[in-house]
């Protein structure tokens, strides 16, 4: 059976889980104006400490250390921990299935070939170069994960700073600067030309997925009998992996977004393994990509660790200082 359907599925998969984060911002956005009129009639939404990665970086942390899933956003700590597990399993597929960044992103460098034609590859040294942005990032973050001790770790995380961090982030669309209009304005602007220029140089978090989905049971196989080397696997991967000479495809920078085998001119030439030998159908891997996703923050609901314990009135005391 061909893999063609997958792209369609995952588009589907895409729009489902972007306007579901802008349902979360939006409701958001309703209770912190709720909580400005001094009103407690909207609730928190708490999938909204998903758009808070440090928060979920720091959390998991100083839960590792013994201090506990911290109870200002443990909801962070369950999404960011589940991210890794389906990253573990799935390779990158978070990045490419779930992530509203990607996937805008892949929507703007997808326009940008429509209207110009191609995508700009840069030059493989300056691709590596800036590529090791993303890793310097990810180094910063996780020295100060493993050199500060429980007590550092959990005084950043009762503090009041970080208890409205989420609001913190709000205000930064609600009344964006000059600079950080100019930021998404450049990356914009450049995730037309480029395939996933923020995704591919700047992400830390992406960077983090990277080198867990090395250990992945799971990457696309070539045959090398069934395959006439036409390269277009190789063309349309958004990462820019010569799947064409590969014969396992354990590249960290591969997404699972299954372009490269969808693709394919002769059916069956790529496909999805575990471990290199067992077949994994498309639709078994969206299953899993949506399930797995699904089943980690419904696991963080169940075990009570998923709702903040700030109070409206802890917000506008804390938003009012």
């Amino acid at each position: 059976m061909s893999d063609r359907y997958v792209q369609p599925l995952r588009m589907l998969v895409q729009l489902a889980f972007l306007g579901l984060s802008l349902l979360i911002g939006f409701q958001f956005y309703r209770f912190i104006e709720a909580v400005q009129q001094g009103l407690d009639t909207v609730s928190r939404p708490a999938a909204v400490d998903a758009f808070l990665p440090i928060s979920g970086l720091f959390g998991t942390a100083a839960w590792l250390k013994g201090g506990g899933i911290n109870p200002v956003h443990p909801a962070a700590v369950v999404i960011f921990v589940t991210i890794i597990a389906v990253s573990l399993l799935l390779r990158r597929a978070f990045c490419s299935w779930i992530c509203p960044v990607g996937t805008v992103s892949e929507w703007l460098w997808k326009l940008g070939f429509n209207k110009l034609q191609r995508n700009w590859l840069p030059p493989r040294w300056l691709d590596l170069g800036l590529r090791g942005i993303k890793y310097l990032l990810l180094a910063f973050f996780l020295f100060s994960t493993v050199s500060w001790s429980l007590a550092m770790l959990q005084g950043f995380l009762g503090s009041g700073y970080h208890a409205i961090s989420d609001v913190k982030l709000l205000q930064l669309f609600r009344s964006p600067s000059i600079t950080t209009l100019a930021v998404v304005g450049l990356l914009v602007a450049l995730s037309i030309p480029l395939r996933n220029p923020f995704c591919r140089f700047v992400c830390p978090y992406g960077a983090l997925l990277s080198l867990v989905s090395l250990a992945s049971p799971l990457a696309v196989q070539r045959d090398l009998k069934k395959c006439v080397s036409c390269g277009v696997c190789s063309q349309v991967c958004p990462s820019r992996i010569d799947v064409m000479h590969a014969n396992r495809v354990n590249n960290p920078e591969c997404l699972g977004c299954w372009r490269c085998i969808s693709h394919c001119r002769v059916n069956t030439a790529l496909s999805m393994r575990a471990f290199g030998r067992l077949v994994v159908p498309g639709i078994v891997f969206v299953l899993l990509v949506v399930l797995l996703f699904w089943g980690g923050t419904r696991l963080g609901k169940a075990s009570g660790h998923w709702n903040s314990v700030v109070t409206p009135a802890d917000y506008r005391e804390l938003m009012a200082r």
